[in-house]
């Protein structure tokens, strides 16, 4: 599906209901398969979230989650550990590049039953589930937090518990903080110090209802049209200023981008500001997202946007997503007529004054460029392919656009 959105002079003031938190939802939606008497309220409806619910709920040997990572991830320690339960978990073309090793090699060490179908350390694997006895484990910590959490997850089924010894820098700390929350929440001990993390045996859950806090990855594209518009105010639910989530950093980015955070009664609200724009320089010039990748593309989107440079480091996970992040913004951005430059780790976007208008963006299946892109409508014409990729994390992006106003038609 392709969408043609025309470029409009501004936004109108709305209030948003954003769905749960994809990373939340998914996290424990595995702890209710494994403590089936937990609740959850406010679960996110996005596409990753429905796979990873109905392969915890399937009978089959074959379970397919797609294009999902964090289920492909999250179930491989699920399955593993599943005693007497046969697995072939795969997924689509480009799940299949997509390394697994890590996290296998390191349920291999646990004394896991884990073997690959096609090529050495990549999906499809073959998982014989089996009771794990064994207690410490050792991984790099330095490329996705999602193997780290996968294993932390199962770890208060297994008999004895899970010490993990983490190697090198430890990539999007908050998302370990976040698992190791949501777990303690449903009354596991656990800690999370000196690379190592250590939680022990949970048999019974002391919480039964958990309330998932809506996405602030999804927050993101909101924050950009805000900072691209002349002057709005939009109010978002349901969001805490004490969240889980890595990317509320968010609120603080953005504040040198033009854009004000409020809090009240589990909402956020997002007004435009007449400061100048800083951008980068606001932090020494170097933007670090080691903690929050995934708000990579749309600050980058957001910074060409506004006519400012940018500078971005510590995104090494991006070229292991659902696409190459670093090198698509590099293409779809110079298509637009902006300069950018790349390593394996960093963006460097330089200042432009001019966008090409009528430019069809490329998504690579990827729903972060779709909707990084999209509040550029603020400052031209531009076209989306494959827009309907929004709904692996927000099928509602596009019926949430045209309330602020926006004229999308379908070509």
């Amino acid at each position: 599906m392709k969408l043609a959105l025309k470029k409009i002079a501004n936004i109108s003031n709305e209030t948003l209901q954003i769905t749960g938190s994809k990373s939340e939802a998914n996290r424990l939606l595995i702890l209710q398969a494994l403590y089936p008497n937990i609740e959850i309220e406010n679960l996110s409806n996005s596409d990753d979230s429905q796979v990873m619910q109905a392969a915890i709920a399937s009978t089959v040997e074959k379970v397919d989650i797609h294009h999902a990572g964090t289920a492909m991830r999250f179930l491989t320690s699920y399955f593993a550990t599943r005693k007497g339960r046969k697995t072939l978990l795969t997924g689509s073309s480009r799940m299949q590049q997509r390394p697994i090793k890590i996290l296998v090699d390191a349920l291999k060490d646990l004394g896991a039953n884990v073997s690959y179908e096609k090529e050495e350390g990549y999906p499809p694997i073959l998982l014989h589930g089996k009771k794990i006895t064994k207690n410490e484990v050792s991984l790099q910590a330095n490329v996705s937090s999602q193997y780290i959490s996968s294993l932390m997850l199962v770890a208060p089924t297994l008999a004895n518990g899970l010490k993990i010894k983490l190697e090198g820098k430890v990539t999007s700390v908050p998302y370990i903080e976040m698992t190791l929350s949501l777990l303690k929440e449903i009354g596991a001990v656990g800690s999370f110090k000196d690379n190592t993390i250590a939680i022990q045996p949970l048999e019974k859950t002391s919480t039964e209802t958990i309330v998932v806090e809506s996405d602030w990855s999804s927050a993101s594209y909101f924050y950009s049209l805000v900072a691209l518009s002349k002057e709005a105010k939009i109010t978002l639910g349901s969001y805490k200023k004490a969240s889980y989530q890595g990317d509320s950093s968010l609120a603080e980015i953005y504040s040198h981008l033009g854009v004000k955070t409020s809090y009240a009664n589990n909402t956020i609200t997002l007004e435009k500001v007449k400061e100048t724009v800083k951008g980068t320089e606001a932090f020494n010039g170097v933007l670090d997202l080691a903690n929050s990748p995934d708000i990579a593309q749309t600050i980058a989107v957001t910074c060409f946007g506004l006519g400012v440079s940018c500078h971005m480091e510590g995104l090494h996970t991006l070229k292991i997503k659902e696409t190459d992040r670093l090198e698509a913004l590099k293409i779809e951005i110079e298509k637009l007529g902006g300069t950018v430059h790349i390593t394996n780790t960093d963006l460097k976007l330089e200042a432009t004054s001019t966008i090409k208008e009528g430019i069809a963006i490329d998504t690579y299946q990827d729903h972060r460029m779709a909707m990084a892109f999209a509040p550029l409508a603020l400052r031209t014409d531009l076209l989306i392919n494959e827009a309907e990729v929004v709904s692996k994390s927000y099928p509602d992006f596009w019926k949430d656009m045209k309330q602020l106003g926006f004229q999308i038609e379908e070509e």
